[in-house]
């Protein structure tokens, strides 16, 4: 039974384990510029957050540098950011869009006489069979001419089949 004992697996030393090379050094090599990196993004973006006014940073105080209420550039987007390029490429768009509903009013309209004017009208019904295959949003660009003054007709907004009679008339 000694010899039992000895050999239990439970009862003899651990076999040494080879060493463990020191990785810090490639470590430090590797981590360090993510680290910076991410440190970097978090400097920038917390700076981005002051400007920022629906940042919880703010606490209620109006973000510094930015115009408030009743000063020039207050609503509009900061001058150079995409929000504005955007928007003004947004503007350019919708300009083509109502010239292009001027153009097909010209086209398919009427030369009228009232006043000595020589304005040209057309129907609502017509000019949605000819304008649906342009664009998809007749009724939208309408109201961005009439607010522009370019084209008048009643009522507030136009129904297809419902405004079929009503009368446009183009003021160019």
């Amino acid at each position: 039974m000694d010899q039992e004992e000895t050999s239990d697996p439970a009862a003899a030393p651990p076999p040494p384990q080879a060493p463990v090379p020191d990785d810090r050094v490639t470590c430090r090599g590797t981590v360090g510029p993510l680290k910076e990196n991410w440190q970097q993004w978090s400097s920038d973006h917390q700076a981005s957050q002051k400007q920022n006014p629906f940042s919880q940073q703010v606490c209620g105080a109006p973000p510094a540098g930015l115009p408030q209420r009743g000063q020039r550039g207050y609503g509009r987007p900061l001058e150079g950011s995409m929000t504005e390029r955007r928007g003004r490429d947004a503007h350019t768009h919708v300009g083509r869009e109502v010239e292009e509903l001027c153009a097909a009013i010209r086209a398919i309209g009427r030369r009228g006489e009232e006043g000595g004017t020589g304005s040209v009208t057309v129907e609502f019904g017509r000019l949605f069979e000819h304008y649906v295959t342009i664009s998809n949003k007749l009724v939208g660009v309408l109201l961005r001419a009439r607010r522009q003054g370019l084209v008048h007709f009643d009522g507030e907004m136009l129904w297809q089949g419902q405004d079929d009679r009503v009368v446009i008339t183009l003021r160019q």
